[in-house]
């Protein structure tokens, strides 16, 4: 397909299909790309289903058009194509820009034999095999260019699709680093949550972040618990389990009573759901999440080093992306510790690392993990490679 002249990222129009526009990751994502858009002189529209954002992205002169895009249903997909069509004609947008199956089909029907690039969005996971999934979402390979979420989710995708690797662009999902700072959670707020949790002053923090569930694996954090407190002079740890856990609570209560056999449960802590995680970072001294099977979007271990605090985290899904450690890097650099899945021994053996370091080691350490996370996952780093891949698309015929 012949595409038009291309033209600087000033001056050009980027529509983004996305689900909708909600006070959620993905919402604040969508906002934050037509922001930085808007400063880079481009022109920003946002379609989609309704939400509390579209305020702010009228607010500071991004455009608005409702459309419910995310839909497996084919008469509004072929609507929303005719509406897309009308918009590029009339707009002279550049790029369409969608960020579901049903939003990917819409953009593929109304820009073709139209000179207009187009980008797709790839989900944290690639479902499993069946012939209509694996149809319905192929819309979603077949942009000019297409985004992953990781290496993991795109090797997948390749596998699964025979995509060329060169049209794949990986980039993680932000979180909130504004949010996730360790200067933004005052030391109130971190004495409060110790105090919630019954920890006393002298006493360090390992805190296993997640639900409770067994494919969480916290049954081998516990074992690790039990190799860690050995003797009573490691008596000065508490392990705390914060995640929900009322709906596997059949394994909750099979985790306390495994802490009662190893005689550890007086160095246990089950909070359940924490409604200040941020906070609950800032209290701990490390942070663990060692999942069996491979997480959505492995987002703790990202918020964790937001947080600068070390991380011991599992080598399965997206998680060895999101942590610098050996042999990925040099022990100098290292951020957290990679374990394999169910190892308990490799368990303790981090989180003993981890509260081993001292004071200068471990600040130097916290310092390099804030510094990792706000290069890969603040929401300004996200919004500028996402930007990144509009321009490359605008500069191949100049």
């Amino acid at each position: 397909m012949s595409k038009a002249h291309a033209r600087s990222l000033a001056g050009a129009t980027i529509l983004q299909l996305v689900p909708a526009l909600r006070d959620d990751l993905a919402g604040h994502a969508a906002v934050d790309i037509a922001l930085t858009l808007l400063q880079s002189g481009a022109r920003a529209i946002v379609a989609g289903d309704g939400g509390p954002l579209v305020g702010e992205l009228r607010a500071f002169g991004g455009e608005w058009l409702p459309m419910i895009n995310d839909t497996i249903n084919p008469l509004r997909i072929q609507a929303n194509a005719r509406t897309i069509a009308k918009l590029i004609a009339a707009e002279r947008v550049d790029i369409v820009h969608a960020q579901s199956a049903g939003g990917a089909w819409s953009a593929l029907f109304a820009t073709d034999k139209q000179p207009v690039f187009t980008v797709t969005s790839f989900p944290d996971r690639l479902p499993a095999h069946s012939y209509f999934g694996n149809m319905f979402r192929g819309s979603l390979v077949r942009g000019d260019r297409v985004i992953a979420p990781s290496t993991y989710v795109s090797r997948a995708m390749i596998e699964r699709y025979k995509l060329p690797a060169d049209r794949i662009t990986v980039i993680p999902r932000a979180v909130d680093t504004v949010k996730f700072n360790p200067a933004a959670v005052s030391s109130d707020r971190i004495a409060a949550i110790r105090r919630v949790w019954g920890v006393l002053p002298h006493m360090r923090v390992v805190l296993v972040a997640g639900r409770v569930a067994s494919w969480n694996g916290q049954m081998n954090v516990l074992d690790a618990a039990r190799l860690i407190i050995g003797g009573e002079a490691a008596r000065n740890v508490a392990f705390v389990f914060a995640g929900e856990d009322r709906k596997n609570a059949r394994y909750a209560r099979s985790l306390r009573r495994q802490a009662h056999m190893h005689g550890i449960d007086t160095l246990c802590r089950f909070v359940g759901h924490c409604a200040d995680m941020p906070a609950a970072l800032g209290a701990a001294d490390v942070v663990v999440v060692t999942p069996l099977s491979p997480p959505l979007a492995g987002r703790a271990a990202a918020e964790t080093q937001a947080m600068g605090r070390p991380l011991v985290t599992s080598t399965v899904g997206v998680l060895p992306e999101n942590v610098l450690a050996p042999p990925r890097m040099r022990e100098e650099l290292r951020t957290g510790w990679l374990v394999r899945p169910g190892h308990v021994d490799e368990i303790a053996r981090a989180i003993a690392a981890a509260l081993a370091l001292d004071a200068t080691a471990y600040e130097a350490l916290g310092a390099r993990a804030r510094q990792f996370a706000e290069f890969m996952f603040s929401p300004q780093s996200v919004a500028e490679a996402i930007r990144g891949v509009y321009t490359s698309l605008l500069a191949r015929d100049s």
